[in-house]
């Protein structure tokens, strides 16, 4: 065996992650970041694309959704030839697509750890989901999801709650909680100046905090999809939940630390930071 092949055979079997989730041509959110994602953890990715936006990091002007059995297809063509070991979900636009992609996973996807992070909103405050496509989420896809990882509005939203505190992020994961996914990861970056950016996870019935300071910057396009792909990716490596949030998070961190500058909006983080230990 060559010293090439030696090194190709020691990388196997490579981790594989599959993102079911939107375009963003800009390459801060989506599918592009949540690729850039798992390759800087040194997990395969693939992808199935959901809706294409237009969009930079000033604004959104279009999104238009693929067909749901467009949608499906990709989803198997994956399954049959390089199986995920971890599925993440972002923007998936309508209840149709909703409906195949859970279908999808309840028949591909066993034994798969399973992030939904439920992108209703783009930072820009384009719709992603549609209003019926809501109850169709709650009622299918969420039941099959190792863990849900909403931010402050989107907690809002599935739960009808205020959420504005600590303790609001508890009652909202408890009330997501009964929902049927395992785990939920409510983001606190939306908590009012001073709180800080703490995130609360609840795991099995107990609760975990991971706590950091807030950054004073624009420059946070995609962080939602980078943070839910970065745990995919290390739940793909056999990390267990909460020490996935732990380091996703300390990635994140450094990733808003690090923003390049680019574009004259919300620009991108950089997803060529490092993945230190956990803050």
């Amino acid at each position: 065996m060559t010293r090439t092949e030696e090194a190709y055979a020691a990388l196997r079997p490579t981790p594989t992650a599959l993102t079911v989730a939107g375009s963003d041509p800009s390459g801060g959110a989506g599918i592009q970041a949540d690729l850039k994602t798992f390759h800087q953890f040194g997990v395969y990715g693939t992808s199935a694309i959901t809706l294409i936006t237009v969009q930079n990091t000033r604004r959104v002007s279009r999104v238009e959704l693929l067909s749901p059995d467009l949608v499906r297809e990709q989803i198997q063509s994956v399954f049959e030839d390089i199986p995920p070991r971890a599925v993440k979900t972002g923007a998936l636009g309508s209840a149709e697509i909703i409906e195949v992609v859970s279908t999808a996973l309840e028949e591909l996807g066993r034994g798969c750890a399973l992030v939904v992070d439920p992108v209703m909103v783009s930072k820009h405050g384009a719709a992603l989901i549609a209003a019926d496509a809501q109850s169709v989420l709650r009622k299918r896809l969420l039941p099959l999801a190792t863990l849900l990882t909403p931010n402050l509005p989107e907690a809002e939203e599935l739960t009808g709650l205020r959420v504005n505190s600590l303790e609001g992020m508890r009652e909202a994961a408890l009330r997501i909680g009964e929902l049927g996914c395992r785990a939920v990861l409510v983001k606190g970056g939306h908590l009012p100046d001073g709180a800080g950016a703490i995130d609360l996870l609840l795991d099995c019935g107990q609760f975990h905090e991971f706590p950091s300071e807030r950054i004073d910057t624009r420059h946070t396009h995609g962080t939602g999809c980078t943070y839910s792909a970065a745990i995919t990716a290390l739940l793909a490596m056999g990390m267990n939940i909460p020490d996935a949030v732990g380091r996703a998070k300390s990635f994140v961190f450094r990733a808003i630390q690090t923003a390049p500058g680019l574009g004259a909006g919300s620009g991108p983080v950089n997803h060529w930071a490092g993945f230190e230990e956990p803050l």
